[in-house]
């Protein structure tokens, strides 16, 4: 028996759902974020007179961001630890979110939102990481697969917001303080996070035996002996160069979570930035309330995705989330692609299609890197996924509007059903299955889909929350 198998167990005071809440606040801040900037664009439009290069660049900035910041800080996760980074990064997030309330010219905000983005995508790998390692087993697919469900709610949260400034002040005026409200929103995440213990798991594969000790003492209230542990390859092995990671089975795995991760999110951003734009190419009108609450529908459907998902990702399992709703996420986009001049319940209908079934992906792009890589990789794997997702995103993102006042938005549409075509066909094939095995299974090579998990091989009888 593993020794890290009491962290199955219940732990003292709700730590679970504190941890849960805490790490949470990230991906919701970055929904509300990533989504707020969507609604205050037309202000921005309206008051700055950005070219199109400009507005592109407003939109696709904190992707780019996200792409270094999700790139270097997982890497530095890896090495310094989860909690020294905890803080720090929505620090960051706070004070540039504040400062958008002086923009007055484009390239201020495009600064400032790079800066953001940068924050953002550093909290990827320290929040999750920092939950899947704390998580038990059972329910670590549904604890983690929240971390999506709440990236959905902040983009709802931007949205709703949005609609009610819009339609208080009966225009555009107030974007500025839409942005700024996202300091607030950072500053209840730092709170929230205060107290948090480093991973135990971390300090394990750093040798610090008696600190992992402490830390499992004091959340669950019983001490193991760590040192004691000799059957799990991914404990006690000697540390592995980075190298190890980038090839053979490791890089099958970093291919299919990227490319699982890009098709995810480049549609999904591009949705939210340009979301009332994207609408006056189907001739609605996007930029009143009531093309707000058209939008807020649309993206709503995607937490209620995310939600269902919750449940079948412990039921279902995580191959056949991935695999099955990519393919159906093709269909409506496609016939946005061939019915360019739909009415407007196909489109609307067609945009709600895609967010519902996209849920089960969106939570799947936070727990299969955090499940398919060993501990000392697993920080450095999710930034390195987000990253490469966020750059094809920043791309997509830039080149949405050019794309749109170019060639139409029927073909922009048709290079989403691509994307979501090719990331179906990487997933069939080197998606594998990770329900019910601890992480230490989960992130060997060993593993297969045919494995026996550990569940299967010892029953389970404790009461795990």
């Amino acid at each position: 028996m593993n020794p890290l198998d009491v962290m199955d167990r219940p732990a003292k005071g709700g730590f679970h759902t504190r941890i849960l809440v805490a790490c949470c606040g990230g991906p919701f801040l970055d929904g509300y974020v990533m989504s707020i900037i969507g609604v205050a664009l037309l202000g921005v439009s309206e008051q700055l007179n950005p070219t199109t290069a400009e507005s592109g660049l407003i939109g696709a900035a904190s992707l780019i961001g996200i792409f270094f910041g999700a790139t270097l800080f997982g890497f530095l996760t890896d090495r310094i630890g989860r909690e020294k980074m905890y803080a720090l990064d929505l620090v960051v997030l706070v004070v540039a979110c504040a400062l958008s309330v002086f923009v007055t010219a484009p390239w201020q905000l495009i600064v400032l939102r790079f800066v953001i983005g940068a924050a953002i995508g550093a909290d990827y790998p320290i929040a999750t990481s920092l939950l899947t390692e704390f998580t038990p087993t059972r329910k670590r697919g549904a604890m983690v697969g929240m971390s999506a469900v709440a990236w959905s709610a902040g983009a709802v949260s931007a949205y709703i917001v949005g609609a009610i400034v819009v339609a208080a002040s009966g225009g555009n005026d107030n974007w500025r303080w839409l942005l700024a409200t996202s300091a607030i929103l950072g500053v209840i995440v730092i709170l929230a996070r205060r107290g948090i213990p480093e991973s135990p798991r971390w300090l394990l594969r750093q040798g610090r035996i008696s600190d992992a000790e402490d830390v499992v003492e004091r959340i669950y209230g019983v001490r193991p002996t760590l040192s004691a542990i000799t059957d799990e390859p991914h404990v006690e092995s000697p540390k592995r160069e980075l190298t190890q990671f980038l090839r053979g089975e490791y890089l099958k795995r970093i291919v299919m979570c990227s490319m699982l991760y890009l098709a995810v999110v480049t549609p999904l951003y591009a949705l939210l930035t340009y979301l009332p734009t994207i609408l006056t190419g189907f001739h609605i009108q996007g930029d009143g309330p009531g093309g707000l609450l058209v939008e807020t529908v649309i993206i709503g459907l995607t937490v209620a995705g995310s939600i269902l998902s919750l449940y079948l990702v412990e039921h279902w399992g995580r191959r056949p989330l991935a695999v099955v709703p990519l393919g159906l996420m093709v269909l409506p986009l496609v016939g946005l692609w061939l019915w360019g001049d739909a009415p407007l319940w196909f489109v609307v209908a067609a945009f709600c299609a895609y967010s519902f079934i996209s849920g089960g992906p969106s939570i799947l792009v936070w727990i299969y890197p955090n499940e398919l890589f060993p501990t000392e990789f697993r920080a450095t794997a999710v930034g390195l996924t987000t990253g490469i997702s966020r750059f094809g995103a920043a791309t997509g993102t830039y080149l949405l509007p050019l794309s749109i006042s170019t060639l139409g938005v029927g073909i922009t549409m048709l290079f989403g059903a691509i994307l979501t075509a090719a990331a179906f066909a990487t997933c069939a094939l080197l998606a594998t299955e990770t329900k019910d095995r601890s992480l230490e299974e989960a992130s060997a090579i060993e593993a297969s889909p045919t494995t026996p998990s550990r569940s299967e091989r010892t029953p389970d009888k404790r009461s795990v929350v």
